[in-house]
């Protein structure tokens, strides 16, 4: 306990006992000893007795007079560090030196701790010792570790590495919410409010201001999202250095090349729209790559991989299509869609880029412009034509029936190219926004083959189960029902466990909606196996026990969700050759 005094000339318990084992008069021995070891202070030896007359224990005195001093000593060095004198560092590497020798002790610990903590370069040798000592590494500050750190990677990525994982549990867990809703589902958080989660606020304490760190970190995030194709460390990435741009730290932003395009980014995020003004500022920054630094489209592409990048993105994709029928203009002439469409196609194309190490833009498909799009416009015009017959007079009406079939090019491009895929994936949301029952009847069974089984995705399936809420009362119909389970979700629940697991989060939020003879049907056929994981039968048995309880008891009608679609639809003229149907 009390290692380390010798070291500096004071006596300890082992001199203590030495001396009353080789003494005559240990009474003697015991004032000398207290005269030589207690407070030099010589008024102070006339006023000990008067504790004495007190009944105050000389250790009590000697433990509070310490106790303050320690405070006060450790104030001190933070004035000092804190100053300007130009050696300021030198008396702090002078304590340190003297005081080093103590960091055991329990009571003089905090004191080193202190000292080293205000020291921008502590000297090798201590860190060495620090690091070396599995209880002083565990105590001192994180100022001190970012030392140890930056070159000690290994080190640092253990520390950083159960982070990264709480990070990706607490992703997942969000897409597997147990509340289903159009309006707070995984992207309702704002880009600042994510940015106050536990991990991101630890890994920016653990970065601080140093590059090193911030780098390794970057590293780090890159080579796990080449191991596991997780996009949710492209959000962390964006998120990180928006943390640091949050608290100011220009040490590293400044020399983030990705630093101008995030913070762009993130404002088009916040507002789930890409304006025209930000669409410039975003085309410059891609635009001013220069040559010998295309590495940085590396990053820029993990960025726009972020799902929040994307979504934005997309939504502002249809919004900008809904605006170019409004003004029955075709999406080859519109300068802000096609943008959009590159930093899709960068930011799908990450992966790849990072992988293969050219960093080089995609060429992006211009059919996807000139012959997807247009398809998907017709299906709008069906639509719209359909919708218009119904509301003739009778004796005007043909026999027109609401077509089954998708355009051969739209199917071809969803399953063939990534940006069609994942535009053709929110134009089904969309129109689930705006419970269009019929267009969704005909869409989802054209989702079953898509690029790489991008409508069996996660984040997809977390947007359409919170989408299909609000048309919680078709259910009731076997056709729909039919359209959803058996034309979409059922064709894969048994190969891919997290289609079953969103299969059974909508039947435990719609189960007194969907037809009994149906659901009776269903609660058979998704009954888990024996190797399912425990969050599918868990799901399952909740299921089970709603069902029962519903049984018992009759359900209680339910308001309709309040209506929050996000797009803003814009109005058409209203003439014969133009859909009115918003996009």
């Amino acid at each position: 306990m009390f290692a380390g005094l010798p070291e500096l000339g004071i006596s300890n318990g082992e001199d203590l006992k030495e001396t009353l084992t080789n003494c005559t008069e240990p009474l003697k021995a015991i004032d000398q000893f207290q005269m030589e070891n207690g407070i030099l202070l010589p008024t102070l030896q006339s006023a000990l007795p008067f504790l004495d007359l007190h009944g105050t224990p000389r250790l009590e005195f000697h433990q509070s007079v310490f106790d303050e001093l320690r405070e006060k000593l450790m104030e001190r060095v933070a004035t000092i560090a804190e100053g300007k004198d130009e050696d300021r560092y030198v008396k702090l590497e002078e304590l340190l030196e003297k005081s080093f020798p103590l960091v055991k002790m329990p009571s003089i610990q905090p004191i080193v701790m202190q000292v080293l903590k205000h020291l921008p370069k502590v000297p090798e040798k201590k860190l060495k010792q620090v690091m070396a000592d599995k209880e002083l590494y565990k105590v001192c500050a994180v100022e001190v570790k970012r030392q140890i750190w930056q070159d000690n990677q290994a080190l640092f990525g253990d520390e950083v590495s159960p982070l990264l994982k709480q990070y990706i549990v607490e992703k997942e867990a969000a897409l597997f919410s147990s509340d289903l809703s159009i309006l707070h589902n995984f992207f309702s958080p704002s880009p600042k409010t994510r940015r106050q989660g536990e991990v991101v606020l630890k890994l920016t304490q653990m970065i601080g201001k140093n590059v090193k760190l911030y780098d390794m970190v970057l590293q780090f995030l890159r080579t796990l999202f080449l191991r596991t194709r997780n996009v949710h460390y492209c959000t962390l990435r964006a998120e990180l250095l928006m943390s640091l741009h949050d608290l100011d730290i220009s040490e590293i932003c400044s020399v983030d090349p990705c630093h101008k395009f995030s913070w762009c980014l993130d404002a088009c995020i916040r507002e789930k729209f890409v304006d025209a003004k930000r669409a410039r500022e975003l085309q410059g920054f891609l635009d001013g790559v220069k040559k010998g630094q295309e590495q940085v489209l590396g990053d820029l592409s993990m960025i726009l991989c972020d799902p929040f990048a994307c979504n934005t993105l997309v939504l502002s994709t249809v919004r900008n299509l809904q605006e170019l029928l409004s003004q029955e203009a075709l999406p080859r002439d519109s300068p802000d869609l096609l943008l959009l469409l590159r930093m899709l196609s960068l930011g799908q194309g990450a992966w790849d880029m990072i992988d293969s190490q050219v960093f080089k833009e995609p060429r992006m498909d211009l059919e996807v412009v000139t012959r997807f799009l247009p398809a998907m416009m017709s299906i709008v015009v069906d639509d719209y034509t359909f919708t218009v017959e119904q509301k003739l007079p009778s004796e005007e009406k043909t026999s027109l029936t609401y077509p089954t079939t998708l355009p051969e090019t739209f199917s071809r491009y969803i399953q063939e190219n990534r940006v069609a895929c994942e535009i053709g994936l929110y134009y089904v949301l969309h129109i689930a926004k705006l419970r269009n029952k019929n267009a969704l009847q005909r869409l989802l069974p054209a989702l079953v083959d898509t690029y790489n089984d991008m409508a069996f995705g996660d984040i997809f399936l977390h947007l359409l189960t919170g989408h299909l809420t609000l048309l919680s009362d078709e259910f009731g119909s076997e056709e729909f029902c039919t359209a959803v389970f058996d034309n979409f979700l059922l064709t894969s629940f048994s190969s891919k466990e997290n289609v079953h697991r969103h299969c059974l989060r909508l039947l435990n939020h719609l189960h007194q909606k969907v037809l009994v003879s149906y659901m009776e049907t269903l609660t058979k056929t998704l009954e888990p196996p024996k190797q399912s994981s425990e969050s599918v039968k868990e799901l399952y048995t909740l299921l089970k026990e709603k069902l029962e309880a519903s049984k018992k008891s009759p359900p209680e009608p339910e308001e309709a969700p309040s209506m929050d679609l996000g797009l803003h639809p814009v109005a058409v003229p209203s003439t014969p050759s133009t859909p009115t149907t918003p996009l």
